[in-house]
Formats: C-alpha cells, sequence, structure tokens
C-alpha cells in the first residue's frame, strides 16, 4: 500500500475551501494540527485529521516534573477528542532543557508518559513524542535526538508511545538519516517533512534527498502516515503536488 500523506495547516495558510478540495485531489488526504473549532469541517470534507498537539507548551513539557499533573489532564481530555474524530496520534514535547541535564530530562519524561499510557492504549491512540532540533529552530529543546527519544520510549514500553520523527530536524542535528530510520523504526508511529537548509520545499535545491528515505520507510512496514510540515516558496500546490509524488512510493 502507498504511504499517507498528509500535510501541516499551519505551514500553508490562506487556503479557502477551493483550496482544500485541490489538496484532496493531489492525493493529500490527512492535515495536522488544525483548529479545534475546524475539526468537524475538514472531517466532512474528507480529510483524515493525523495529528494534533496533546498539551501545552512544546517549550516547558514533559521533561519538568511540576508539569506532569496538568500535562496529564490536557492529554486525557485529548485522548477523548481524538477517540470522537478518530484522530491517531496526540503530539508530545519533552520541552527546553532549563539547565535539566539529559538523564534528568530522560527520567521526568519517561515518568510523565507512564502516567498516561494506559489511557492512550485503552483509547487506541498513539502519544507521540516529537524530535525537534535545538540548533536552528528550537534552542534548549531537550529532545533533540534519536537516541534520547529511544531511551524514553523503549523505558514507557507501551505499544502507544512512541517517536513523531521529524526528517528535517534529524537532518540538522545528527544526519544519517536511513541508518537511524532502520534502526530505529519500531519506535516511530509519524514522520515529518521539510527541506534543508529553510524548511522548504523537498526539492532538488535542499540536501535531503526524499525519495530513498520514504523508500526507506515503506520497506520498514510503516502502514502511517507521512506529513509535509514545509513552507513552500512558490506555488503551495505546486509543492504539495511535487511532494506527493516525490513520497508516492
Amino acid at each position: 500500500m502507498p504511504i499517507k500523506q498528509s500535510f501541516a495547516l499551519w505551514t500553508f495558510p490562506g487556503l479557502d475551501d477551493a483550496g482544500f478540495k485541490r489538496v484532496l485531489e493531489i492525493g493529500i488526504t490527512g492535515i495536522e494540527m488544525p483548529p479545534a473549532d475546524t475539526y468537524q469541517k475538514f472531517s466532512d470534507m474528507g480529510f483524515s485529521i493525523v495529528t494534533i498537539n496533546g498539551h501545552k507548551s512544546l517549550e516547558d513539557g514533559l521533561n519538568q516534573r511540576e508539569n506532569h499533573s496538568r500535562i496529564a489532564d490536557e492529554l486525557r481530555a485529548n485522548l477523548e477528542v481524538a477517540k470522537q474524530f478518530e484522530i491517531p496520534n496526540l503530539i508530545c514535547f519533552s520541552g527546553n532543557r532549563n539547565g535539566i541535564s539529559d538523564e534528568e530530562g530522560v527520567a521526568n519524561t519517561i515518568d510523565g508518559l507512564r502516567l498516561v499510557a494506559q489511557d492512550a492504549e485503552a483509547a487506541g491512540v498513539n502519544l507521540i513524542l516529537e524530535l525537534l532540533n535545538s540548533k536552528v529552530d528550537h534552542p534548549d529543546y531537550q529532545c533533540d535526538h534519536t537516541a534520547w527519544g529511544v531511551k524514553v520510549i523503549e523505558a514507557v514500553n507501551s505499544p502507544r508511545v512512541k517517536l513523531l520523527y521529524d526528517i528535517y530536524h534529524m537532518q540538522i542535528m545528527e544526519g544519517d538519516l536511513i541508518r537511524t530510520i532502520q534502526n530505529n523504526a519500531q519506535h516511530i508511529a509519524h514522520y515529518h517533512t521539510a527541506g534543508n537548509p529553510g524548511r522548504n520545499d523537498i526539492d532538488e535545491n535542499q540536501e535531503i534527498s526524499y525519495k530513498p528515505i520514504v523508500r526507506s520507510i515503506a520497506e520498514s512496514g510503516y502502514d502511517g502516515w507521512i506529513g509535509h510540515e514545509f513552507t513552500p516558496k512558490g506555488d503551495l500546490f505546486a509543492s504539495l503536488e511535487q511532494a506527493f509524488r516525490l513520497c508516492d512510493v
């Protein structure tokens, strides 16, 4: 089966209903992180809502124990929303380091996710811990290397607690993308794309070779979604169509 493809709404602003119809016609049938008051609208249009943020906030996250009670409440509430709208993934964040060591951050994040792992299993929804770069876009973010995230996922040991592997972010932080994906595919439940440098189109004018990467994802047995989270340099429909063809393996 071809890998399903989605797009992040925030990177393609200004679309009207006719524009959303064009996106569907391209073959991109998933939408990511739409506003909560639009969930029903997009479901009615024929989109699958693929991801929403599970809690607040990216910078102030699971690596701080004082956040655990708040985040657990937010995740449980959003698990109910995810069940209602058949949303497969809630995005979770480590938060920024703020002086916390990697070891302490891992331990705290493990304990935070353990609070809600059984709730996610009961709901049939994934909690996906996002890997982000701390070099360019998100200074001080702690879950900025695959190995850090894998330590958390292995320790929580739940079929519903996985990683969101953002190809753009991990190219910036560590490269070696295909080998990393092959070695850790069992811990990954979702992927994002963007070109590097610039976080623009995934075309021939950036350094990431997406076709073999997506092929390796498909060969791993992955049956989820790949989400396009880039800002188009020109016509957004041409950018999305080019991305769709590149990842339609």
